[in-house]
């Protein structure tokens, strides 16, 4: 038998008030709607801390280029629209921000502490405030679930010179596609969602990510090698409108901060086990996992950080990082 209750007088007006209030927020990203990604774990995370600690928030996760692509994600919430929030990798904040770009520079990340270090102190928080100016609000810094490497369709990469001339899936940013270009290969800079259709169908000869993304997005069923060339670390930024975040009140504010960080820092204490365990499950997968010596790689890549964080007007930024891995 189901009881009513009545409310009246203040307390309708109460909860009327509180309901009108509720925030809705809208997180968008570019992945399956898998827990090996670290983006979705993320946002499953975020998601559940906001709806569950904060009295107000209803969050809706919008997976797989549901909203747009990721540009066009950015490029909506730039003007107060469609998405609230989404998470993505820090090289595609380099078309709004080109400071962002010295985050992705070719072979610069130590470690995970190392990256930690960086992304929570001055730098973070110098790139937190020129990706104001664009209308962003950085909330939290995320680890990759792992190095970045090249996975490719057919041809299996045993040393550097295996690369060349491979039609190789980049971000669409100037960084990756010097740096993919610097390794011999041919950087096909492409968006997300059309990546597994373009080495079905031969356009690519493979791309580079994590493992854990290769698994989530099941790359590995077109992409059958894995050459481990940790060439890239490709940090991830948990980015909200800066138009949505003024809309919030002060307390919920507060609890977006709070769920923030904490899917962060839960996230980032998974990042070592599951970049092993990824690794494996490609090779159980049938995955043709290679170790390639890039030392002659990463020789030369002080000269092409270099050059690149002129570009971007981030060479006191470079040697903030620099330092930092000592």
């Amino acid at each position: 038998m189901r009881t009513a209750t009545f409310v009246g007088g203040a307390g309708f007006a109460l909860l009327m008030s509180l309901s009108a209030h509720a925030v809705e927020l809208k997180l968008a990203h570019a992945h399956q709607d898998s827990m090996e990604s670290e983006i979705h774990t993320t946002s499953w995370l975020f998601q559940k801390y906001a709806q569950d600690f904060g009295t107000n928030f209803n969050v809706t996760i919008h997976p797989n280029n549901q909203l747009g692509q990721e540009r066009e994600v950015y490029e909506a919430m730039q003007l107060g629209s469609g998405a609230d929030c989404i998470i993505s990798g820090t090289a595609i904040l380099g078309n709004f921000e080109k400071k962002v770009g010295v985050l992705d520079l070719p072979f610069l990340w130590k470690d995970y502490d190392h990256v930690h270090r960086v992304l929570d102190g001055e730098v973070g928080t110098e790139l937190q405030t020129a990706l104001r100016n664009s209308g962003f609000e950085v909330v939290a810094w995320l680890d990759s679930w792992g190095y970045r490497n090249v996975a490719t369709t057919n041809k299996a990469i045993t040393n550097v010179e295996d690369l060349k001339g491979l039609k190789i899936r980049t971000i669409p940013t100037d960084t990756y596609v010097k740096a993919i270009n610097a390794m011999g290969a041919n950087a096909t800079p492409m968006a997300f969602g059309e990546i597994y259709t373009a080495m079905e169908t031969g356009v690519l000869d493979g791309l580079e990510h994590n493992a854990s993304i290769i698994l989530a997005n099941k790359f590995n069923e077109v992409a059958h090698n894995y050459a481990l060339t940790r060439h890239l670390f490709g940090p991830l930024a948990f980015v909200c409108s800066s138009t949505f975040v003024s809309s919030l009140s002060e307390a919920d504010k507060a609890t977006l901060q709070k769920a923030a960080w904490f899917a962060r820092d839960a996230q980032r204490s998974l990042a070592p086990l599951r970049e092993g365990e990824a690794l494996k499950a490609l090779a159980d997968a049938g995955v043709n996992v290679t170790e390639v010596d890039t030392a002659p790689l990463q020789s030369a890549a002080a000269s092409v950080q270099d050059e690149l964080a002129t570009s971007f007007e981030a060479t006191g930024l470079l040697e903030k990082i620099r330092a930092a891995a000592k």
